[in-house]
């Protein structure tokens, strides 16, 4: 039985997934982050390969279902098949078919990796909302200095966007956290913190990202889901969905959204 009206639509679904995901015991926890992280998956998915997934038992996978107001999982899966009518990707299928046919080459390898790339690429139209990207990038043309962070799978991001800054003439500082040392304090009022992190977050990114908050500096976050703490901060949130190929995450659709936001704050700072 669902404690409340099921989701009608998958906006209403992101939104009730972010109002219960901050109050939940542990195991319902890792559903909500797995799902958050894999909204693509659910409709070609069983019940027991969610559970998989999100490391719990399919019973704490049902019980997550009825708490986000479904009866079950039927319910909330033929609420996402029936919003990729013709168009949920196949791309599990796909690269299935790819390791029967040179399983462990490095052919094979690479053409799994581009499948992963290339549908992440494509699901990353549908995880940026066009007025938040051109929130983020007035608030980050704006800013006196740029502020970078992002650590560890993040930094390559966070290292290239310094990179193409400085190109651009764009005043940014990357912090980097090399030698454990802290440069929070540069951080003034007119600047802003483009803050880069993704699941499992790292706990220097947040901390940083709280402290400068609380001071009421404005901060623009690139991360992966729904869920990201990032939101509670109030952040400027731009979210990147990445496909994962066997334990490995690339990062084709979230270099892709750092080229364009690059691009995108060089010019309004030319023509201001």
């Amino acid at each position: 039985m669902a404690e409340t009206d099921s989701p009608a639509t998958l906006k209403a679904f992101e939104e009730r997934l972010l109002e219960v995901s901050e109050n939940l015991p542990k195991r319902l926890r890792q559903c909500a982050d797995y799902v958050a992280a894999n909204k693509d998956r659910i409709a070609v998915s069983t019940v027991a390969e969610m559970a998989d997934g999100a490391g719990v038992q399919p019973s704490a996978f049902m019980r997550f279902c009825q708490i986000l107001g479904f009866s079950g999982f039927s319910e909330m899966q033929r609420l996402f098949r029936e919003s990729y009518v013709g168009g949920w990707p196949d791309y599990t299928t796909r690269l299935h078919h790819l390791r029967e046919k040179a399983e462990g080459s490095p052919s094979a390898l690479l053409a799994e990796f581009v499948e992963a790339g290339r549908t992440s690429l494509e699901g990353l139209l549908k995880t940026i909302d066009p007025p938040v990207l051109e929130q983020a990038v007035q608030m980050l043309s704006g800013a006196q200095m740029i502020h970078i962070i992002g650590l560890r799978r993040s930094f390559p991001v966070a290292s290239y966007m310094a990179y193409a800054f400085e190109k651009m003439n764009v005043p940014a500082m990357l912090h980097s956290a090399v030698g454990k040392l802290e440069n929070h304090h540069a951080i003034r009022p007119g600047d802003v913190l483009l803050a880069i992190t993704f699941s499992p977050y790292s706990s220097e990114t947040i901390d940083l990202v709280e402290t400068v908050s609380a001071r009421g500096i404005p901060v623009v976050a690139v991360t992966d889901t729904i869920v990201s703490p990032m939101r509670k901060f109030g952040a400027i949130t731009l979210s990147v969905s990445e496909v994962d190929f066997g334990a490995f995450r690339s990062l084709s659709a979230t270099l892709c959204l750092a080229i364009a936001l690059s691009v995108a704050v060089g010019t309004a700072r030319q023509e201001d």
